[in-house]
Formats: structure tokens, C-alpha cells, sequence
């Protein structure tokens, strides 16, 4: 039974493509906690082999020789379809197998303990999210319920709601989701209050490992925070500059040898985080080499890359960031000479050529690099679970938000036309309806398309569901009408209704799982799945403890019988019955190292038992 108390704080959590970070109010201060390796991130990596389960550093430690059953960019699945385009040109990417599951879901397959098991992209993000629960609950010596998880501000409602579903999968009351950058302005505007004189007009640029966004924020002089405009890319990041470069290295082995790398997993494996660490390198210097031995039927690899050539392979997607900087600000209606502040938050605004246009950009004007770019989402992620949890001092519960839907919300109409109900960049929490017509003579039923995305044709957009209502009164077309209404809730999540305004009969849009979204009775499932690998994971540790002891237990006695003063002063008979116990043991461990963990502690305890003369 845990014996922690249920009286934790409410935690921040920045659920990453790449690694993930957590953050907790505690001593009057925002504290970022490290994990059990003392790393202030965390891997987004879960890893299965015969074994065990592995989550973090761990598991980021076996892609390379595990790369079929290592799991990394969940975050790049989530809340998106197996038919996707996006989805479909990551799997040639990943060295996991990615298959079509029930109502187009995108299910990963790993092989776990001899057996091939399914897990969808919600599961996978639940157990990242579970071990910075884990994390917190050690630093804090409690249980931990609450959290604020933050997400990419472009994320739509499909990939929002399933980050929602993985933080309920883990275990955790998801009290908040904050946009990414909305969270790093927090951070940034609570540590430099005493600079912030009247409004400041602060511009987030986040680059991550798999998303970007960009958001304009006002900050005023009493704690608020109000979000102007926000635009972005959920899929682009650190995780595409590393891509190209594999690509590269890939050519480039082809041309000297003509052998084709493409089918071997591992070495694609070894070749990523080879290109992830040279890029890491690039930042800091100017030119350095990928080098691995026996990388493909026993070819050595070594290949140079200036920091030009790194430059060159992403310029177009060093190009797009500028691009969607250019339209967050049009959207605002904001000259770039009234931005007063520019932010770098995640890992990729390291990269010197991505500081260095950004500056070009405004004008040769000073970047800020006050704030962690690592840390700094889930800083503000913390500082927000203390205002709504009503932990913290004043200056956090006197933090006012306002945030913006990121994409526009309407209905298909005739003609395949998005007609728009909430227009992107509109404040959040909001409401809005319209009224729509009946298109043919004695229509009883109206069938409600609801998309999200910013083109006229609505096919070209995001499909979050649809619903119909039946029962309008028979009438020639054009005289029966809904009243169709949208609500964004504080989390940025959409309830759609939809009223015959004759009769007042209402129906309301629940985003099903034909659309994407796990049903009641999966997230159960998933929910008793997460507990039952998380004791299998309890179970493996404590085996792995027991066997350990076991072993160290054999090492001492050994090196006793080893010592010449020992043999001189113990009976022979003794000292013969503990040279057999240990060669048993020995013997035994070997046979049985899959034994249980009483097993293993009950061996223990009898050649204690034995030894205990001798010792």
C-alpha cells in the first residue's frame, strides 16, 4: 500500500515530442523537478523487450540496439489519423511498425515479453506522462492527482481532446491545458515583473523537437496575459533538421559504396542519434563529423558536416518559421517595431542560423534568452496549476489568461463551403452561433459537418465530427431553420449544438470514436492496462533488487573464503558445507534467472543462513 498522503500540489507538466519536463509549486517558487537520473527533462521514449518496460532515458538508451519496439514521437500521432499525410511520411521514418487500426487510428505495434501487443498513440503519451507523475510523486513524498498539461497552440480539438484522454490514462485529473507558448510568456512575465512597466508586447518563438508555433502576447502591469494571435506548424521541429541529415548520411553511403541503408532499422537507428548529437554540436561549433564504426555489412561511416551544410539541408523549414512569424503578426494587426520582447523557447531556437534570421527579422534587435528554452513551458505550466489548484502567493493567483482559439470552427455547407463560426484567433473561453436553412422542400433532417482549419473548401480542413437532427417541420426549403451554437471551454475544447428553432429540440455534437476519439469504455480499459504495467514494472524492479542482492550476497561470501585468516580460523566442516551452498547457489542463479522474486529472496535468506558462521 502507498503510504503517501493524497494532499500533493497540482503539478505542470510540458508533454514533449522530444523530452518532457515537470514543474511544481513548492517553498514559495517554482521548483523544475529532476527525475530518478537527475536529468531536469525527460526522453519521450517508452521501450518493450523481453524483459521489461522502460520509460525516459532508459528506454531512449535501447533504440539503438531495440529500434522495432523503442517508441519516440507519440506526440507526432496523437489525436491524428492513420490516413493522415503527415502520418503516412513518418512511418517511413520510424523503425516501429504504425498500423491502420478501428475507425482509421493510427495503433503502434511492439513485440513485449514474447508477445505482439497494440498500443495507440494516447497510451504511449499516458506512460510518458505517468513517469513525470512518478517523478513528481518522489520529490514530493505524495500522490499526485492534479496537473496542467500544456500543448502546441496549433494543436486542433481531435489533438487536443486525446492529450486530455492520455492524462486521464495516467492517472491524472487534468484540471488546465495550456497552449506551449502561452506558458512560456507566463514564465517569462512572472520573472520579470519588475521590468514589465505599463503593456509589453511580447512575441513567443517556439521551436521544438516536433512542433513550432508562434504566439503575440499582451502583458499588462497587474498579471494578465492576453494572447493576441497565434499561428504554427504541429509538425515541424528538431525532429525534421535530424531527419534531412539522415537522409544526407543515407545518399551519401549509397554514392561511396552502392548499398542502400534504407531497410536496415538499426542502423538507421544509430545514424539518427549520431546526426540528433552533430547537430546538438553544430550549435556550438562550426563543423564536425558523423562517425560509426560497422554501420551496414561491416562498412565503417564517416562523414564531415560544416554547420553551412546543416544551414543548407533545412533552410526551407528555417524559411516557413519566418513565414508563419509573418502571418501570427498580420493576424494581430501588429507592426513588428511594436513587439517590445522576442522569446526563444525549445531546443531548436538554439540553432544559430534560426537566431540569427529571427534577429535580421527585427532589426538587429536583441533576443531574449532569459527564460530556459527547456524549462520554461513547464515553468509556466506550474505557475498556472498553482493559480487554478488556489496554491501560491498573490502575484501567481493574480495571473489573468487570455488565450485565443488557434483555427478557424464553422459547418459544411451546400457547395462544399466552410462556413465559419468562430474565426481563428478568436478569445477563448467564447461562444457563437448561426443560423442555417433547410436546402431542399420538406427536409426533416439536417446532417451537421464540423470542421476546423482555415481553407474555403471544407474537405480541405480537419473533420472533428458530425451529428444530425431530425424533426424540422415539413416547409418549402429555405423556410425551416437550426441554430447551430459553438463553445470553446477554457482548455480549448469545442461543444457543438444545434437547435430547430421552430420547436427548440436540441441535439449536441460528442466527438465520437468514428471521429477519432476514445470511448468511454477504452479509456477504462487503458486506464486498468497503465496500472497493470505499471505493477509489471514494480514486479521486474523488485526482482531485479532481489536478484542483485542475491549476487552481491554470493560476491562477499566468496571473497570471505578467499581470505587466508578466515580459512585458518573456521572449522573445515564448516567451511566445506559453505563452499558447496555457495557453488549450489552459483549453479542455480545461472539456471534460474528468470526465477521470482520470493525465489530469489528465499536462496538469499538460506545462504545467509548458512554462511552466518563464516560471516
Amino acid at each position: 500500500m502507498d503510504g503517501r498522503g493524497n494532499d500533493a500540489p497540482a503539478i505542470g507538466i510540458d508533454l514533449g515530442t522530444t523530452y518532457s519536463c515537470v514543474a511544481v509549486w513548492k517553498n514559495d517558487r517554482i521548483e523544475i523537478i529532476a527525475n530518478d537520473q537527475g536529468n531536469r527533462t525527460t526522453p519521450s521514449y517508452v521501450a518493450f523487450d523481453d524483459a521489461e518496460r522502460l520509460i525516459g532515458d532508459g528506454a531512449k538508451n535501447k533504440a539503438a540496439m531495440n529500434p522495432a519496439n523503442t517508441i519516440f514521437d507519440a506526440k507526432r500521432l496523437i489525436g491524428r489519423r492513420f490516413s493522415d499525410s503527415n502520418v503516412q511520411e513518418d512511418m517511413k521514418l520510424w523503425p516501429f511498425k504504425v498500423i491502420e487500426g478501428p475507425a482509421d487510428a493510427p495503433k503502434i505495434v511492439v513485440t513485449y515479453k514474447g508477445q505482439e501487443k497494440e498500443f495507440s498513440s494516447e497510451e504511449i503519451s499516458s506512460m510518458i506522462l505517468g513517469k513525470m507523475k512518478e517523478t513528481a510523486e518522489s520529490y514530493l513524498g505524495k500522490t499526485v492527482k492534479d496537473a496542467v498539461i500544456t500543448i502546441p497552440a496549433y494543436f486542433n480539438d481531435s489533438q487536443r481532446q486525446a492529450t486530455k484522454d492520455a492524462g486521464i490514462i495516467a492517472g491524472l485529473n487534468v484540471i488546465r491545458m495550456i497552449n506551449e507558448p502561452t506558458a512560456a510568456a507566463i514564465a517569462y512575465g512572472l520573472d520579470n515583473k519588475s521590468d514589465i512597466d505599463g503593456k509589453m508586447n511580447v512575441l513567443v518563438f517556439d521551436l521544438g523537437g516536433g512542433t513550432f508555433d508562434v504566439s503575440l502576447l499582451t502583458i499588462g502591469e497587474g498579471g494578465t496575459f492576453e494572447v493576441k494571435a497565434v499561428a504554427g506548424d504541429t509538425h515541424l521541429g528538431g525532429e525534421d533538421f535530424d531527419n534531412r541529415m539522415v537522409d544526407h548520411c543515407v545518399m551519401e553511403f549509397k554514392k561511396r559504396w552502392n548499398k542502400d541503408l534504407t531497410g536496415n532499422q538499426r542502423a538507421l537507428g544509430r545514424l539518427r542519434f549520431a546526426c540528433e548529437k552533430a547537430k546538438r554540436i553544430l550549435s556550438c561549433t562550426t563543423q564536425t563529423s558523423v562517425e560509426l564504426d560497422c554501420l551496414h555489412e561491416g562498412i565503417d561511416f564517416s562523414l564531415k558536416f560544416t554547420r553551412a551544410k546543416f544551414e543548407d539541408l533545412n533552410m526551407g523549414s528555417f524559411n516557413k518559421c519566418i513565414e508563419t512569424l509573418e502571418t501570427c503578426l498580420s493576424d494581430a494587426k501588429m507592426k513588428k517595431s511594436c513587439v517590445d520582447q522576442v522569446i526563444l523557447v525549445g531546443g531548436s531556437t538554439r540553432i544559430p542560423k534560426v537566431q540569427h534570421m529571427l534577429q535580421e527579422y527585427f532589426d538587429d534587435r536583441q533576443l531574449c534568452k532569459s527564460v530556459n528554452p527547456d524549462e520554461a513551458v513547464a515553468y509556466g505550466a506550474a505557475l498556472l496549476a498553482a493559480k487554478v489548484s488556489g496554491s501560491g502567493d498573490k502575484s501567481v493567483q493574480d495571473v489573468l489568461l487570455r488565450d485565443v482559439t488557434p483555427l478557424s470552427l464553422g459547418v459544411d455547407i451546400i457547395g462544399d463551403i466552410l462556413s465559419v463560426v468562430i474565426p481563428r484567433n478568436t478569445s477563448i473561453p467564447t461562444s457563437n452561433a448561426k443560423c442555417f436553412v433547410t436546402t431542399e422542400d420538406n427536409q426533416y433532417s439536417i446532417r451537421i459537418d464540423v470542421y476546423q482549419g482555415e481553407r474555403s473548401r471544407s474537405t480541405d480542413n480537419h473533420l472533428l465530427g458530425n451529428f444530425s437532427i431530425s424533426g424540422l417541420p415539413l416547409a418549402p426549403k429555405g423556410v425551416s431553420s437550426i441554430m447551430v451554437g459553438f463553445e470553446i471551454d477554457v482548455n480549448g475544447i469545442l461543444t457543438v449544438t444545434a437547435a430547430i428553432t421552430s420547436t427548440g429540440k436540441m441535439e449536441k455534437l460528442v466527438i465520437s470514436n468514428e471521429n477519432g476519439r476514445l470511448s468511454k469504455e477504452e479509456i477504462e480499459k487503458m486506464v486498468n492496462d497503465a496500472e497493470k504495467y505499471k505493477l509489471e514494472d514494480q514486479e521486474f524492479k523488485k526482482k531485479a533488487d532481489a536478484y542483485n542482492a542475491l549476487e552481491d550476497c554470493l560476491y562477499k561470501v566468496k571473497n570471505k573464503i578467499k581470505d587466508y585468516n578466515i580459512k585458518t580460523r573456521v572449522h573445515p566442516e564448516i567451511l566445506e558445507e559453505t563452499e558447496k551452498a555457495i557453488a549450489k547457489t552459483t549453479k542455480w542463479l545461472k539456471d534460474n534467472r528468470a526465477a521470482p522474486f520470493t525465489e530469489l529472496h528465499l536462496m538469499k535468506v538460506h545462504l545467509e543462513f548458512v554462511c552466518k558462521q563464516l560471516i
